[in-house]
């Protein structure tokens, strides 16, 4: 594959900056769902407390991965400030524009990401 030309640099790291206040915002906005769920036992069901406990556990699952794209989108930008953004952390190779379209903050190439995806 070949190396990204300066314009197509440009373009991620255009696509990096909106997704990573994308995430921001959703994240921010998360904060409260993600607050301990308190219910009167009272007033509610047993099953209404056990649903509101499962979403809540879905909102921290989500808010997870949020944090961890975050702070890949973070690093893709490093690493465009450092001159590496595009290389495979694993095999060095570029990562080719395409997948990067796809998910800009992707620190692998297509290969290594499949060949870790056969190995679970």
């Amino acid at each position: 594959m070949d190396e990204l030309t300066p314009d197509e640099i440009a373009e991620l790291r255009d696509a990096l900056l909106t997704l990573k206040s994308e995430l921001e915002t959703t994240m921010r906005r998360s904060t409260e769902a993600a607050k301990p769920v308190t219910l009167d036992q009272q007033a509610v069901g047993r099953v209404s407390r056990i649903d509101a406990i499962q979403q809540q556990k879905m909102v921290e699952a989500n808010r997870h991965r949020q944090m961890l794209r975050l702070s890949q989108v973070k690093q893709a930008l490093e690493a465009i400030v450092n001159g590496e953004y595009g290389e495979c952390r694993r095999c060095e190779e570029p990562i080719g524009f395409r997948r990067l379209q796809a998910r800009p903050e992707s620190p692998i190439c297509l290969d290594c990401q499949n060949s870790l995806e056969a190995r679970r």
